[in-house]
């Protein structure tokens, strides 16, 4: 008899289950969120992070759109242009998250009538 005859999960090394008798479907193990559960919960604890990706995209989408208008430019410098400025927004990001982190655990916490946690 083969795996994929069986109607029980079948246990992969990474741990998760494959249901061979429901089309193969992936079902993930016990006790982990799925990706969009997982992405949300991300997206709360550090919500700069999609601002991030976010103003990398825009960048992107917004220089591939200038690519005929880039005059006599070469290929190679409009690229460099385009990496620069969506590595800009990510690390603008971080530095933003690192900022407010820094802003919530001291400042905050130290300010005159904060209540104790």
């Amino acid at each position: 008899m083969d795996w994929a005859e069986t109607s029980e999960p079948q246990l992969l090394t990474s741990g998760a289950r494959i249901m061979s008798a429901n089309k193969g479907w992936w079902v993930p193990p016990e006790g982990e969120d799925s990706v969009s559960e997982k992405f949300l919960r991300k997206t709360r604890e550090s919500p700069l992070v999609p601002v991030g990706l976010g103003g990398c995209l825009a960048v992107a989408a917004y220089r591939i759109y200038r690519l005929k208008a880039r005059g006599s430019t070469k290929m190679s410098i409009h690229l460099i242009h385009t990496r620069v400025a969506a590595q800009a927004c990510a690390v603008g990001a971080v530095m933003l998250g690192a900022v407010y982190t820094m802003y919530r655990d001291y400042i905050k916490r130290t300010a005159p009538g904060a209540g104790e946690k």
